[in-house]
């Protein structure tokens, strides 16, 4: 169980800390809520007690465990279906693990796609969800600021956009 200061991560959410425990009222039900502030955009989320299992809530990672986060970053693509609704329905299973390194390879995986051939507007909605979730357990692990874990993120997608194309000229020299 967890306790009031406790950081945790309630998935499709982000990461945040256990500010208070209440217990609310909702369609006529009295439940108790862990109060969950989020480092981004002041923003508060009430996670039911009881569910904390069935949902997925856990503690973040450790900084030891981040290094392999930032490693998922930097490294190469994994292959996606080049159909949209196939590859967008991939992504999404990878986002509702709240598996950190499954997040971290979507991030990368449409950052990337996003710098090749851009996104649509689904997908740029969904980097955009994922990268906040991925960001909210950064700041909190990292204890960085909004602005630095963007910018690691960034440098860390621009390594790896840069590789590729580097591979890709190499390849193309070869074929010549």
């Amino acid at each position: 169980m967890f306790n009031i200061g406790d950081r945790i991560v309630y998935p499709m959410h982000g990461a945040g800390i256990i500010e208070n425990v209440e217990i609310k009222e909702i369609l006529g039900e009295k439940r108790q809520y862990f109060i969950m502030k989020m480092p981004i955009g002041d923003m508060k989320v009430m996670v039911p007690v009881d569910n904390v299992d069935d949902v997925g809530v856990r503690e973040i990672i450790d900084r030891e465990e981040m290094k392999e986060v930032v490693d998922v970053l930097k490294g190469n693509r994994t292959a996606m279906p080049q159909n949209w609704n196939r590859r967008f329905r991939l992504n999404m299973d990878r986002i509702k693990s709240g598996d950190i390194y499954e997040i971290a390879a979507v991030v990368r995986n449409l950052m990337l796609l996003d710098i090749e051939k851009g996104l649509s507007t689904g997908e740029r909605k969904m980097l955009n969800d994922a990268k906040q979730m991925l960001v909210s357990e950064m700041v909190l692990v990292c204890d960085l600021n909004l602005e630095e874990v963007e910018e690691l993120i960034s440098d860390a997608i621009s390594q790896t956009a840069e590789e590729e194309k580097e591979e890709k000229e190499l390849e193309e020299a070869q074929t010549e």
